[in-house]
């Protein structure tokens, strides 16, 4: 039987002193990030038992930036994040949520860069914008993890997880052209923010599934809401009344209730396919009475256990990475949901 490992082999192992080994074993701060990481890395290397509970290692601050609760599905990742940090918190992480004004991208990059200063890491759900992009490359040339959640950001290293979202417009163009059948029809499609990638990669994932399988289903128009669901209502309602030949709604951002409501009021409801994305409470009422023909969700609670998971493997508070940081998605029809 070798000798046990000291305090000591892992000083060597990690290239710090024993006393930074000390001050980071026994939780009396003071150290810096990068040397705590590598004390926790190599701890566990060479087996030190007591590393390997690093519930005791100081709580990981992380700052999560998605939209206010009016947005559904932001309103699903708040809930998430709440029901997280009260849970089972095996690699000590709390994260603290930041509501952001998608309209305002410069104020957003601003003040994205001063929280991140006093955070360990960060999550944002958030559309691209190049001056935050590059804040965001900044923050991961500190050494701090950053992940982009449900919808990407072109910066450099930062870490993607949510679904797959040209696949999910895919799906969702495979469920159009087969509700409208044979004849096809005139569609339009609303995406929350073009600038937000997530919905760019829907609407291409759409259109291509609609040229490749079903060329009778015509997209007739597309529309922003600005993550707006009473400007996708209204959308819709100028729509119908330009177009009586629309037969689909595809709607990947906010506002199922208002585009319900648009499609009662012009007297559509039961002609025209609706098809959008996340099942939130009211949006399974509406499937349940046939308000929408098909749903495709995405699972918040899976996706911030994912982006957490991300982050403890990070600071080696997790020995592997997740398995894959892409998330799956689940179809909703009116008998499923």
């Amino acid at each position: 039987m070798g000798r046990k490992v000291t305090a000591a082999d892992v000083a060597r192992e990690a290239g710090v002193s024993a006393s930074t080994v000390d001050r980071v074993l026994n939780n009396r701060g003071g150290v810096a990030e990068d040397k705590e990481r590598r004390v926790y890395a190599a701890a566990r290397r060479l087996r030190l038992d007591r590393a390997l509970d690093l519930r005791a290692a100081r709580t990981l601050r992380v700052a999560a930036f998605i939209q206010p609760p009016a947005n559904p599905y932001h309103a699903a990742l708040k809930t998430a994040i709440d029901e997280t940090n009260r849970g089972p918190d095996p690699f000590n992480i709390q994260t603290r949520i930041f509501h952001i004004d998608p309209s305002s991208p410069r104020r957003t990059a601003d003040r994205v860069r001063s929280i991140a200063a006093d955070h360990d890491a960060i999550i944002v759900c958030l559309a691209h914008d190049d001056q935050l992009a590059r804040e965001l490359d900044d923050i991961v040339a500190a050494g701090k993890p950053v992940v982009t959640l449900a919808t990407n950001i072109a910066c450099r290293g930062a870490i993607y997880v949510g679904p797959d979202n040209h696949r999910a417009g895919r799906l969702a163009g495979e469920l159009m052209g087969r509700f409208l059948g044979e004849a096809g029809g005139d569609i339009i499609l609303i995406a929350g923010m073009f600038s937000m990638i997530g919905h760019d990669e829907r609407r291409a994932g759409f259109r291509a599934i609609l040229s490749e399988r079903f060329p009778r289903c015509r997209i007739l128009a597309e529309f922003e809401s600005h993550e707006q669901g009473e400007i996708a209502g209204d959308l819709v309602w100028r729509a119908l009344g330009q177009h009586p030949s629309i037969r689909g709604i595809y709607n990947a951002s906010a506002g199922a209730l208002p585009v319900v409501a648009a499609l009662q009021r012009a007297h559509r409801l039961n002609d025209v396919i609706f098809v959008t994305h996340e099942l939130t409470e009211d949006r399974r009422r509406l499937l349940q009475r046939g308000a929408i023909d098909a749903l495709i969700d995405q699972n918040p609670r899976l996706e911030i256990e994912t982006a957490v998971q991300v982050i403890a493997h990070a600071y080696q508070r997790l020995d592997l990475d997740p398995a894959t940081t892409i998330t799956p998605v689940s179809i909703y029809l009116r008998e499923n949901c």
